[in-house]
């Protein structure tokens, strides 16, 4: 089947010469080089890789799962291997996501360019698809998977594969009468737009019908009033509904004549649905929307642990990558370990371990270059030094030379400062925005220079260079919150360990709230998770405390809360703290909180699913016996869950219309969690997807709720529907 993107493809002479394939060098270590044979499919959708040119192909990648293409100097592990291969014969290819990089040697320059400049242009074409390409790309994929021949049609027995690989439990009668029917050339098989109709045969929304013919006067169109109302009633848009119902029939109407007379098809509302105008998260919510003029330390800060690290924290590879990623997932505060290196060159590794260590020159580079390619909000380097004074002399060196002037080394005004600098005055609308440098100091082992207190942890003296770089930040030890209220000032920071944390919001956290309204507070992973899990930032959130550092090279629920937090805001990795944890004054206490507004109740109808993945798809036979999970976490007594029955034998289309409810206290700090499952008895659910965002970003009515997998990926076009609604005050109880 060719491509359902044909013609809309970009065509040109790389895409050409990649569609005929290439022998090049798979390199995955200075030990394991070997030659692969790729080639772009026909659909130029797909890559598949063999041992050898007509060898046995099978699938590498798909362009959709590719960010982006990098050249071989950027390259660590090619800057290695740079005196066996030209690096620029080498190039890149960074997926989404956690996905290790794929890095390729060419057998010439030319050959490299081809495909650095055939794929950025795939992926450029594919980041700029709308709605309708995307789906057509989805089904593209399917397509090649169930065509298990690539004779580019599906015969019946192929067809039945499919249903199983798309999660489809369907009679053998119904199928092939499905079948037959789009089967219009009665070739015994399906082709090209003959297997589009069947998939939509499949994929009918009879709840999404019956929701339309409720305000449809004659059950075939929405007219402008009638679709207002349903913007009213149901989705809760007030009084810009009737300006809406325009744009939204415009942009998703597919008939020129329904546009016209301002009408609304079935199709049409379906698409609205489905876009992103129907998605749950509201759309208000995606630019920068919060005020950005008030200090550094009345914000959350999306920040990472040990930043350096890519895999555990024993003997993990330390990787220039982990600062990479945790940029462009817009953390603004990093962390480097920094250790005295051979031939005068400090470097960062996680010291007195068996991980691998990298130049520390090399860690600057890499910040310099990609700090502000998410966000132009100020990013934060927590320098761990353990060094010599000749080497600080070197990082020193390296922080002003590379960083030039993206590092904020003066005061903004060359005053003293009575607060903390905002995101707002400390950004910069040109590409160098500056860098806030927050020093944390420890003695280095065995060296001269330590001074030594009675009862007080041993501090090490930094060389002038390098402490004159210092600016607003200022780390120091915590004794007590009486302590830091009399002897501390709003430029100092104090980091606390996971245990020590939780042991103040449970002694004293309504103190914790206050001084974090004055002072900025970071805090890290406990020793014990070496394997760098994480813990549920949400706790330390509640305390107000904004630096809560997530070792964010591990997937999972924790990560879900710190991305679903951060997906505000345009993901500048700021987010405004609820007014009554900037109040230095504040009663709020996490542990026992007295809601500042009104408590609320919230419905929701988890009504069906679509397109579920496979949890495994190496099972074939298998089909996925889907539930969904509604988690609430904010303050101890809003932390909820509750879950829907599971649906047997059904990923593609499930139903369940159920409806949870759940009343909380403190929506300012609720983040929700939609999980879906594979129910299983013998054993735990395994996960198939999720979705995690603020309480204050949800969008009422009904909505769509596009799933990502473990790593926050798009699983598009998988989705659960859902109709949302919040009433003021707990009902039955007065608010």
């Amino acid at each position: 089947m060719a491509s359902l993107l044909q013609g809309r493809l970009p065509i040109n002479q790389d895409l050409l010469l990649m569609q005929k394939g290439m022998l090049m060098r798979k390199v995955r270590s200075k030990s394991w080089k070997k030659l692969r044979y790729y080639r772009l499919q026909d659909d130029g959708m797909t890559v598949w890789h063999a041992r050898q040119a007509g060898g046995r192909a099978k699938p590498s990648f798909s362009i959709s799962d590719v960010e982006t293409v990098r050249g071989g100097h950027e390259s660590e592990l090619l800057r290695n291997l740079a005196e066996e291969f030209p690096l620029e014969q080498g190039f890149t290819i960074v997926f989404h996501g956690r996905r290790s990089n794929l890095d390729l040697v060419a057998n010439s320059v030319e050959e490299a360019q081809v495909w650095m400049q055939g794929l950025q242009l795939l992926v450029d074409f594919v980041t700029n698809m709308d709605q309708q390409e995307r789906l057509d790309q989805w089904l593209s994929d399917w397509f090649q998977r169930g065509d298990k021949n690539q004779d580019g049609r599906m015969s019946f027995g192929e067809v039945q594969r499919l249903l199983h690989l798309m999660n489809v439990e369907m009679d053998q009668e119904h199928a092939f009468q499905l079948f037959q029917t789009a089967d219009t050339s009665q070739s015994g098989t399906l082709e090209g737009e003959e297997f589009v109709e069947f998939y939509k045969s499949l994929t009918k929304r009879a709840e999404v019908q019956e929701l339309f013919e409720n305000f449809s006067s004659d059950g075939q169109k929405l007219t402008l009033l009638e679709f207002v109302d349903f913007l009213q009633e149901e989705q809760k848009e007030g009084e810009r509904a009737s300006d809406l119902a325009l744009e939204l029939i415009d942009r998703h109407e597919p008939s020129d004549s329904g546009k016209l007379r301002h009408v609304l098809s079935l199709d049409g509302f379906l698409s609205y649905l489905c876009s992103k105008d129907g998605d749950i998260f509201n759309p208000t919510c995606l630019p920068i929307y919060q005020d950005m003029t008030q200090p550094l330390n009345h914000y959350f800060i999306n920040s990472s642990h040990n930043t350096y690290l890519v895999g555990d924290q024993l003997c993990g590879q330390s990787s220039v990558e982990g600062y990479i990623r945790a940029l462009k997932r817009g953390c603004r505060c990093v962390e480097v370990d920094i250790w005295d290196g051979p031939n005068g060159e400090p470097v960062v590794y996680h010291g007195h371990t068996l991980t691998s260590r990298i130049p520390f020159k090399d860690v600057v580079a890499a910040i310099a270059q990609y700090a502000f390619q998410t966000s132009d909000y100020p990013v934060i380097l927590s320098l761990e030094n353990h060094c010599s004074w000749e080497q600080q002399e070197m990082i020193a060196h390296h922080l002003t030379e590379i960083l030039g002037e993206q590092l904020l080394s003066t005061t903004l005004d060359g005053q003293l400062p009575t607060q903390l600098p905002s995101p707002e005055v400390v950004r910069c609308p040109l590409l160098c925005s500056p860098l806030c440098c927050e020093i944390m100091t420890q003695a280095p082992i065995s060296k001269p220079g330590v001074l030594l207190f009675p009862n007080q942890k041993v501090k090490a003296i930094l060389c002038p260079a390098l402490s004159a770089l210092v600016v607003y930040l200022k780390a120091v030890s915590f004794y007590s919150f009486a302590h830091s209220r009399e002897h501390y000032r709003f430029y100092e920071i104090s980091s606390f360990s996971e245990a020590k944390a939780k042991s103040l919001i449970k002694e004293s956290g309504n103190e914790f709230v206050q001084h974090n309204a004055w002072q900025l507070s970071r805090v890290y992973p406990g020793g014990l998770r070496t394997d760098s899990s994480n813990y549920n930032p949400q706790e330390f959130w509640n305390a107000g405390c904004q630096m809560v550092a997530m070792n964010m090279q591990t997937a999972g629920l924790e990560m879900d809360l710190c991305d679903g937090l951060f997906r505000q805001n345009a993901g500048c990795g700021y987010v405004l703290k609820p007014d009554f944890l900037r109040d230095a004054q504040s009663s709020f206490h996490p542990e026992r909180p007295i809601s500042p507004s009104k408590a609320q109740t919230l419905l929701i109808q988890v009504i069906s699913g679509q397109q579920l993945p496979k949890v495994d798809d190496s099972k074939e036979g298998s089909i996925v016996d889907p539930l969904v999970r509604v988690e609430i976490f904010g303050v101890r007594p809003d932390t909820a869950r509750q879950e829907t029955s599971y649906v047997e034998n059904n990923g593609f289309n499930p139903y369940w219309g159920q409806t949870l409810c759940f009343r909380v206290l403190v929506p300012e700090l609720a983040l929700l969690r939609f999980v879906v499952k594979d129910y299983d008895w013998k054993s735990r659910n395994d996960f198939v997807g999720q979705y995690t965002l603020p309480w204050n970003c949800m969008q009422q009515g009904y909505r769509h709720i596009h799933l990502l997998s473990k790593d926050g990926i798009s699983l598009h076009p998988a989705s659960i529907f859902v109709h949302i609604c919040i009433r003021e005050g707990i009902e039955g109880v007065e608010s």
